[in-house]
């Protein structure tokens, strides 16, 4: 069928979109039976605590109306534990423990990262801006403070004889995966003493402690360059498989696992190239399970789960009986956003794609290319092209099947979801090329990628967006205000003002800025330098914003501030927010609303309407 890129009538739906949109997050083993949390955009966003028993079945634990979310440093991460069949989780709306459906702990301090030993649980605690180790007694709720001083808190992990207690501290001037400390302490009846610094430093990043059957400590450590598994073994450290890969991730969250303990070997997931691997060590052996993304990592008495993903299917949790080998005729598939069954031929299927950038860099991207059973590009015609900027920017592009991104593919355009300078996934010297030049390298990169397809005739330079969310907001306004390639541009929640944002987020990301940008507030001419805000005579193409009303981390007035400068100067705008979202769209409605919005507003942007087909 004949029929200009954009117009092309997809099978794909917003419905379709949010029904596959469920995210999966932390998973736990308790005597063979699995335990996992799914966040369900269907259900407004809330996060549900699913079980599969011994017996098979499968099933909610977590009754409504509750939803199990911690907001410690505000992005959470582990919210629950499960110990005998007991379980314990945050509940989103008032951040208090529960266990069942009974309120454990009082109003006003916040708890995440969740262990159970005796009649204790150990977590990460939050009260205002002081972050703690706390010790909290499973009968009446109260807890103690068992390690404080240190700015923040995480990865408590109790050695198999509950006698050792180890853990991950930063400081304020540094983001986790920058410089982290790891500390061993003794722990008895509910105390900690003796703490001794064991690894880690400002410049060396420590990530996911975890102590063997054996009870010898192991952690990962960026030391060499890469994210890589050592142990700690009669006060020496040795390194169990050196190699240029990632086995690692950047902490934004609590309770990620990239490796877990199967018998005498370790299964471990590590990135290389874009992509995930499953392997053995030591000694390494890769275990040939085709996919694309392996996360969450747990094993416990012989039994494994993971998060599995490819670029042919979505996320899904998936279980390793104890009798089972590694390999992929042995998993059992327990949950799954699933591709709709539709033909083959409608879905793109991604290039892991490197190119040059500024200054001799080299960046990385996955290029989709159009796809409709139904259509085919125009003789001589090239697509739109739409320049995905991943959140962090210590993130990465998504390496799975991404259902938003074919349904732009499936109605003629082409996208490119980059890897800029900065993102993780290649080694700490790319992940430290932001460093003081955010804004700059990442808007190099992108603008280096549009030019690639360009370049070999797949994307229409006439017809570039560029669009990102949190992070990739920021580089998307700084590509359209300090550049002049793109043509249009969608905002989800993007920073404009950076000395706002500086004076206005939460603990956690409080100094990060000094890091990406430069000392706040010593050097502020820089930060409105870099700001778009600060620079909206330089912009001459529309823009799209959309925002959640209750986000804490870029508070809407970042938005509001920038749709107003636009307005004035006449330039097409518009401004989309929602009430009842926080970072991050979590409610279906929204997602389905602000996908249709800019599709809408880019076909009016580049004025392609059926009339022109």
């Amino acid at each position: 069928m004949q029929t200009n890129c954009g117009l092309w009538t997809s099978p794909i739906t917003t419905t379709m979109v949010t029904s596959a949109q469920k995210r999966f997050e932390n998973i736990l083993i308790d005597d063979g039976e699995i335990y996992w949390n799914e966040m369900r955009p269907m259900e407004d966003g809330r996060c549900v605590i699913v079980k599969k028993a011994k017996e098979g079945t499968i099933e909610d634990v977590l009754p409504l109306p509750f939803s199990a979310r911690t907001r410690v440093h505000e992005y959470g991460g582990l919210s629950f534990a499960v110990a005998k069949g007991v379980l314990y989780f945050v509940n989103d709306k008032d951040q208090r423990i529960y266990v069942k459906d009974k309120p454990l702990t009082e109003l006003g301090a916040r708890f995440a990262d969740l262990r159970v030993t005796g009649r204790h649980l150990i977590a990460v605690g939050e009260k205002g801006k002081d972050n703690f180790l706390a010790a909290i007694d499973i009968s009446t709720g109260q807890y103690e403070t068992i390690a404080s001083g240190q700015d923040f808190y995480a990865s408590p992990e109790l050695s198999p004889d509950g006698k050792k207690l180890a853990f991950l501290t930063w400081s304020s001037a540094h983001m986790p995966w920058d410089g982290t400390d790891l500390w061993v302490g003794d722990f008895q009846e509910g105390k900690l003493s003796n703490i001794q610094h064991v690894a880690g430093s400002g410049a060396e990043s420590i990530f996911q402690p975890q102590w063997s059957p054996q009870g010898v400590l192991h952690f990962i450590s960026d030391k060499s360059g890469f994210w890589n598994l050592y142990k700690l073994e009669q006060e020496r450290i040795e390194a169990l498989c050196p190699k240029k890969a990632e086995f690692g991730l950047p902490q934004w969250v609590f309770g990620l696992s990239t490796y877990a303990f199967v018998g005498n070997q370790i299964l471990a997931a590590y990135e290389e190239n874009g992509l995930w691997n499953l392997a053995t060590l030591a000694p390494f052996k890769k275990i040939e399970i085709p996919g694309s993304y392996f996360s969450q990592i747990r094993s416990q008495d012989g039994h494994i789960a993971f998060i599995h993903g490819s670029f042919s299917e979505g996320k899904s949790v998936v279980y390793i009986p104890p009798s089972g080998p590694l390999v992929s005729k042995s998993i059992e598939t327990l949950a799954q956003n699933r591709v709709p069954h539709l033909d083959k031929s409608n879905f793109s299927n991604p290039q892991f794609i490197s190119f040059p950038s500024s200054k001799g860099r080299i960046a990385y991207g996955f290029y989709y290319p159009p796809a409709n059973q139904n259509f085919k590009l125009l003789p001589g015609e090239l697509p739109p092209l739409i320049v995905k900027t991943h959140g962090g920017p210590t993130s990465c592009a998504p390496n799975t099947f991404d259902l938003k991104i074919q349904y732009w593919t499936s109605r003629g355009f082409a996208v490119l979801d980059v890897d800029y300078g900065g993102s993780t996934g290649y080694g700490k010297a790319y992940r430290d090329l932001l460093k003081g030049n955010w804004g700059i390298v990442d808007v190099e990169d992108c603008e280096a990628g549009a030019k690639f397809l360009i370049e070999k005739k797949l994307a229409d330079p006439k017809k570039l967006a560029i669009t990102g969310g949190s992070a990739g907001g920021f580089t998307t306004l700084s590509a359209l205000t300090f550049g002049d390639l793109f043509t249009v541009g969608a905002s989800y929640y993007g920073v404009s003002d950076l000395s706002l944002l500086a004076n206005e987020t939460h603990k956690a990301e409080s100094h990060y800025l000094d890091q990406l940008i430069a000392p706040y507030p010593e050097q502020k001419s820089v930060y409105d330098a870099r700001s778009p805000i600060f620079s909206v005579d330089k912009l001459h193409c529309p823009i799209i914003f959309f925002q959640g009303l209750e986000d804490k981390i870029v508070p809407p007035n970042q938005a509001e501030k920038m749709y107003t400068a636009l307005r004035k100067r006449g330039i097409p705008t518009e401004l989309v927010m929602y009430a009842g979202e926080q970072h991050g769209f979590r409610k279906a409605e929204n997602i389905r609303d602000s996908l249709e919005k800019e599709l809408a507003f880019y076909l009016k942007s580049w004025q392609i309407s059926l009339a022109t087909s």
